[in-house]
């Protein structure tokens, strides 16, 4: 005798033997029909007893824990779904609802713990499910959920995502989340399939199961798709796939528009919904073929479902309003409510929306995630979109004292951070951006703000860093000095701030110098960190081994000191900047003979663009790589301009940097700036290339394999196995890529197979077996090397030397065949103190053209940014 003729329970968890054989669950490789899952539940719902208990589940994704979810609905005894793995957040509803029964999985097996055997609650007849509303924060209100609610739901998303038995869903959400739970109930009320795992979509196994079990859909919250972005998910081969559906939060119109294009291409759906547990799904879904044309829309009420607007004093939207036969009983804040009929007939969701012209509803906003700073409403939903326009993942909470985001990698910020409280009007100290590594979810998914708000380290605004003294060196005033610029707050980076390898060896001496040690990575720091370096003694590790630390004696700091007046560590990059550059002259000047060097610039130029080009949003960077080329072609065509018109070695084809294509075969005097050439060439293939999106994720997913890849590719031309028409030097675009590769190895392992790659590859590529060895040995010092310790005498020297390195390329050729043969020693000192010259005048002629530039953009920027009040 079936369970259900003893008691009344939800109408799909009540009729699964009703589809017979098919195929309902896969898991772990073997498929579980109908009537096997129908027997299970029964099974398993006798032992539950007669009488009406209530029953907690810690929900997982598993053939057990599915069980004993369809026993308790199919036999009705009420369910209160806890989070898997339990923790604070279970014993939390434990200890505040007392169940009857307590149900998990042992070694794959159901595991039951009874309490009691007659319920010790009064339980409502129509309540049958009851879900925390605060994710993993363990707060005891929790949502009671009526049977015909579940039942009512799960047919209305079966019949607008047009559900079919042939269908299979894989569980990409935990079914103790309300989106994961309706993806189980939906499918199962058409008798299709579920493909049971707790795999992540970064997974490769994932998407083997997908292939394998021929998955049809499966479910996505925003932060889903940013993984599917990093994983390559737009080139991936899946002929089952049906659509995917999106709910848990807003995701970017940017993103819905992509992917709506993307599965029209594909052959895929992209279903964007709308729902709150208190629905207990789904409220809402924007039809696939209006997703493109209405992105930031959520579309049309669920079958059976409706909307309105109630006003909101003050504001030119509604609050969202929702009917339907899924809408909750009412919440539960002590087990005697469970005793409780349905308390609401419809839902006010607390959104604020609008309705279009083609009839879709907009959420644009809601009441509680309003704040009100120096009298002014703050609308923090629009700011979280408004950073999201700018390309800034970042997730915004804040309190009646500021704005609070916690931004994800290393963004730049700073017209963003200033247009925001500029448009917002309220103080720039009440807004705060706070880097993280991710932000801080739920276990749903979304943003977890309480924990926002409460991030450690708060950023403050210009001017009230401790280190912001007027008169004193410190990180904020090194790098408005150095980039000459007075927007720049500490949230910003070296990199955010469109520093580049020319303006990165002045930042680094003064820092150095300031900090008592460069810290590695510092161009990626934000200014707060490196501020707060600023407080510590810097620590020197003695010949002996030994280190001075701050608290050491009097006799070992001065020990220290007096180390310090004899040598600095540089950087690696700068160093041979500098080296590169004097053996580059005096060979060409004929001072002594060294070849090779300017091959490991190549390789350094390589490192650079990896440092400083390749952060960022992608339109961003791309402006940067281009102003980037813009400081290279503007200072060298100005000089071979001059060579043009008053020396007959040169042609129009030098002036626009196109010798190397068009030019005669072979090495002429025309040839003299085939460095800048390639350089220049390679650079803004680059920005081109990495300007394709499809390559730009490929770059982001694999840093370090990306370059070895083009590295491989010039490779074959390096040993003849493909021949190209090749100008210049041949090719040369594999040791740039060494040096990107080099600066993207973050392990040991790593710069091992760098070393490896250039033990095989560099020798031999020139005839000069001298030469090869240069180029060898320079790229593996910048590989292993950080810093080089320098002569305290010399740092400056050598700060300019490689500060002007490109300048006094350029600029040497027109310079040493006018000075005597006899002074040759000296004829490099003209040549280097000429291209230095030329770099103080030229650098900050571009810095003052570049920042009249900026004035104009910053408007822009702002007027973009406008916020509502």
């Amino acid at each position: 005798m079936s369970i259900q003729s003893v008691l009344t329970g939800v109408g799909f968890a009540s009729r699964l033997q009703s589809f017979g054989d098919r195929p309902a669950v896969r898991v772990d490789g073997r498929s579980v029909s109908y009537t096997e899952l129908s027997r299970r539940v029964d099974d398993l719902a006798r032992t539950f007893g007669d009488g009406r208990r209530l029953i907690a589940l810690e929900a997982e994704n598993t053939l057990a824990s599915l069980t004993v979810y369809l026993a308790a609905l199919a036999s009705g005894h009420p369910l209160l779904i806890l989070p898997a793995g339990g923790g604070p957040a279970a014993e939390a509803l434990l200890a505040s609802y007392d169940p009857d029964i307590l149900a998990g999985t042992h070694n794959g097996d159901v595991a039951l713990d009874v309490r009691r055997q007659q319920t010790a609650h009064d339980l409502h007849p129509d309540l049958a499910l009851l879900v925390s509303t605060s994710g993993s924060t363990g707060s005891p209100k929790l949502v009671r959920i009526s049977g015909d609610a579940l039942e009512a739901n799960a047919c209305a998303i079966a019949q607008y995502l047009h559900l079919r038995p042939e269908d299979t869903a894989a569980t990409t959400l935990p079914l103790s989340y309300c989106y994961g739970m309706s993806v189980v109930n939906s499918h199962l009320s058409v008798g299709a399939s579920l493909a049971l795992t707790d795999l992540s979509v970064v997974d490769p196994c994932f998407w083997d199961l997908v292939r394998r079990e021929n998955v049809t859909s499966f479910a996505g919250v925003p932060y889903t798709f940013d993984l599917l972005d990093r994983v390559g998910f737009a080139q991936m081969d899946l002929p089952s796939l049906r659509y995917i559906t999106q709910a848990g939060g807003r995701l970017d119109p940017k993103l819905v528009r992509s992917y709506a294009e993307l599965g029209a291409v594909r052959g895929w759906d992209l279903f964007v919904m709308y729902g709150q547990t208190e629905a207990t799904a789904r409220m809402a879904y924007l039809p696939p073929d209006l997703a493109a044309e209405h992105p930031r829309a959520i579309g049309v009420p669920v079958p059976g479902g409706s909307f309105r607007l109630d006003p909101v004093p003050g504001l030119d939207a509604g609050e969202l309003v929702y009917a339907g036969p899924n809408v909750m009983l009412g919440y539960a804040e002590k087990p005697a409510d469970f005793a409780r009929g349905r308390d609401v007939t419809e839902l006010r969701t607390g959104d604020l929306a609008k309705r279009n012209t083609a009839g879709l509803y907009e959420v644009v906003g809601r009441l509680s995630r309003f704040v009100k700073i120096v009298g002014l409403r703050v609308d923090l939903g629009e700011v979280e979109r408004l950073l999201g326009e700018f390309g800034v993942i970042a997730a915004v909470a804040g309190s009646d004292d500021a704005v609070v985001a916690a931004v994800e990698g290393h963004q730049d910020l700073t017209l963003i951070a200033k247009t925001l409280a500029q448009d917002l009007g309220i103080p720039r100290a009440a807004v705060k951006l706070v880097p993280v590594k991710e932000i801080p979810r739920l276990a749903n998914g979304k943003p977890d703000y309480p924990a926002i708000l409460n991030l450690p380290g708060r950023i403050e605004p210009v001017g009230t860093a401790p280190t912001d003294v007027p008169g004193q060196d410190n990180p904020l005033t090194i790098f408005a000095d150095v980039l000459e610029r007075d927007d720049i707050c500490d949230t910003d980076t070296f990199t955010s701030l469109g520093g580049d390898s020319l303006s990165y060896v002045a930042a680094s001496v003064r820092l150095e110098r300031t900090l008592g040690h460069l810290p590695r990575g510092w161009h990626l720091m934000p200014i707060c960190e490196l501020s707060a370096a600023t407080k510590l003694p810097a620590t020197r590790t003695g010949k002996s081994g030994t280190t001075d630390a701050p608290s050491g004696g009097r006799q070992v700091q001065d020990a220290g000191r007096r180390r310090g007046r004899f040598w600095a560590q540089m950087d690696t990059g700068v160093v041979l900047r500098a080296i590169a550059i004097i053996f580059i002259v005096s060979t060409h000047v004929g001072f002594f003979h060294w070849e090779g060097t300017a091959h490991v610039l190549i390789a350094v130029a390589g490192y650079n663009f990896a440092r400083f080009q390749l952060s960022g949003e992608r339109r961003e960077r791309l402006r940067r790589q281009l102003r980037t080329v813009a400081r290279i072609v503007v200072p060298s065509v100005a000089v071979i301009s001059v060579a043009f018109a008053t020396t007959d070695d040169y042609a129009w084809h030098n002036v626009f940097l196109l010798n190397s294509v068009v030019g005669p075969q072979g090495w002429t005097d025309m040839s003299r700036f085939w460095f800048i050439e390639i350089l220049v060439h390679t650079l803004l293939g680059l920005a081109l290339l990495l300007a394709i999106p499809a390559v730009d994720n490929a770059q982001r997913r694999w840093p370090w394999a990306f370059p070895l890849v083009l590295a491989g590719i010039d490779l074959l031309q390096r040993f003849d196995v493909i021949e190209l028409p090749y100008p210049g030097q041949g090719p040369v675009l594999w040791l740039f890529a060494f040096g990107w590769a080099a600066a993207a190895a973050k392990t040991v392992w790593q710069r091992a197979a760098m070393t490896a790659l250039a033990l095989l590859t560099i020798p031999g590529c020139f005839t000069n077996e001298y030469r090869s060895a240069t180029v060898l040995v320079g790229f593996l010092i910048l590989l292993w090397a950080a810093t080089l310790p320098v002569p305290c005498g010399l740092r400056r020297l050598t700060a300019l030397l490689a500060s002007a390195s490109m300048y006094i390329y350029v600029s040497h050729w027109l310079v040493y065949p006018y000075l005597p043969d006899s002074h040759k020693g000296l004829a490099v000192g003209i040549c280097l103190a000429t291209g230095v010259g030329y770099w103080a005048v030229a650098s900050r002629a571009m810095v003052g053209f570049e920042g009249l530039l900026r004035r104009p953009l910053k408007k822009h920027v702002q007027r973009q940014g406008q916020l509502k009040r």
